[in-house]
């Protein structure tokens, strides 16, 4: 690990005589900042320890030093800036951090501690590369992250590239008939659109050349399939049917059997709406509850739920969406409010609760499994764009500050 090593003087006694070796001496000055002479040969020792750890080859030592003072030069350039710009990391929230590191590890801070020191590593030089971390992310952030932007055509681009098919995309199962005539698949169409299972018209019909296995193909990603068959079935549901698909073997009709893959996640969620009112100087929770229950009582004897959120309730957005909160999971929502929409019978209206936001009532309207798969290869997708455009302008910036900077070299031999 980086060790940050201190400016060391020495008097050291020779003989009878007195002299003075200096243990460590100024190598580099960075505008309004130093490098010392140490800091170099602690980082190089690292860096010559890692390649042999690895058993890589490691280049020619004057290129290793090279590239340790540059590393050091841009640490000090983004350092300056953070003073600069105000910014500071408290001790609470490097605690935190380092207490995440150590369980990330499966270790308490404790075991961490302990673990540092038999690796012959010193806690508190540990602590001060961490600040320096955190301090370097915050000013990386705050100078290139502003820079970025992902329009939307060339995200959905990027969805549609062959990186994005065969790294982001799931296997699909898929069962197919193939029917020669237009009309036959046609029929066959309705007839499992009226509940005939798509697996006996498979296996039964003469008609089908694919009746072996109940027309179950082998899992593939959409990118391998015919692309008259990818883009009927890719991004549709488990259970998804198509129409009759014409080629130049005849008519296919497709059912989406299954996905795997990484992003394939499936979640409960909830339709809900409520109507919320917040106690006040002038209103206090008592009287709040009783004007709540009072509007619950109306929607209790038949008048309108969109009505009446729409003129009491205190949350401004779904106030204005008929009191809807939109489809939503676990963990979003406060945990009284969570409890109570989970176990409510959809269509019920529930008992007044309390929250951190005031005092509510709401109806579950409908429940589903929801398919998180297209969501979650989209977030993934901005996230491999995002990180590409982010080291792409942390290196444009990189190199222009240190272009701009002050940068003197000491003679040190």
């Amino acid at each position: 690990m980086k060790k940050t090593i201190l400016i060391l003087f020495s008097v050291i006694s020779i003989s009878i005589h007195s002299a003075i070796e200096i243990l460590d001496r100024v190598a580099v000055i960075v505008d309004d900042g130093l490098i010392m002479q140490s800091q170099i040969n602690s980082d190089l020792d690292e860096m010559v320890q890692r390649y042999e750890e690895q058993n890589i080859p490691k280049p020619d030592i004057k290129v290793l030093r090279n590239q340790v003072i540059e590393s050091l030069i841009i640490e000090e350039l983004q350092l300056q800036l953070a003073e600069r710009y105000g910014i500071r990391v408290s001790d609470e929230e490097l605690n935190a951090t380092i207490t995440r590191i150590a369980a990330n590890n499966n270790l308490s801070l404790e075991e961490f501690i302990i673990y540092l020191q038999n690796e012959g590593e010193s806690y508190e030089d540990f602590r001060e590369d961490v600040k320096k971390q955190i301090t370097i992310q915050r000013i990386q952030r705050g100078r290139v992250g502003s820079e970025i932007d992902i329009t939307e055509k060339e995200f959905e681009a990027f969805l549609k590239t062959d990186e994005s098919l065969i790294q982001l995309e799931p296997e699909l199962l898929v069962r197919q008939i193939l029917i020669s005539k237009y009309e036959d698949a046609t029929l066959i169409f309705e007839n499992i659109s009226n509940g005939q299972p798509f697996e006996e018209v498979a296996k039964t019909n003469p008609l089908n050349k694919y009746n072996k296995n109940e027309g179950l193909m082998d899992w593939k990603k959409a990118i391998d399939m015919p692309k008259i068959f990818s883009e009927a079935i890719n991004d549709k549901d488990v259970g998804f049917i198509t129409k009759p698909i014409k080629s130049g073997a005849g008519y296919h009709i497709l059912k989406l059997e299954n996905k795997r893959g990484d992003f394939v996640r499936y979640e409960d969620q909830w339709l809900a709406r409520h109507i919320l009112l917040i106690p006040s100087t002038i209103r206090n929770e008592e009287q709040t509850k009783n004007e709540l229950t009072d509007i619950r009582n109306r929607i209790l004897d038949g008048e309108d739920f969109v009505l009446l959120a729409a003129s009491y309730s205190e949350d401004p957005g779904s106030a204005k969406n008929k009191g809807e909160l939109g489809w939503l999971g676990k963990g979003v929502l406060a945990a009284e409010f969570e409890k109570t929409m989970i176990e409510i019978e959809p269509g019920k209206v529930s008992d007044i609760f309390k929250t951190e936001f005031g005092f509510h009532f709401l109806e579950v309207l409908d429940t589903r499994n929801h398919d998180m798969t297209r969501e979650l290869i989209k977030d993934e997708a901005y996230a491999i764009l995002y990180q590409r455009k982010y080291d792409e302008e942390l290196e444009n910036t990189l190199r222009s500050i240190r272009a701009e900077a002050f940068v003197e070299f000491k003679d040190l031999d």
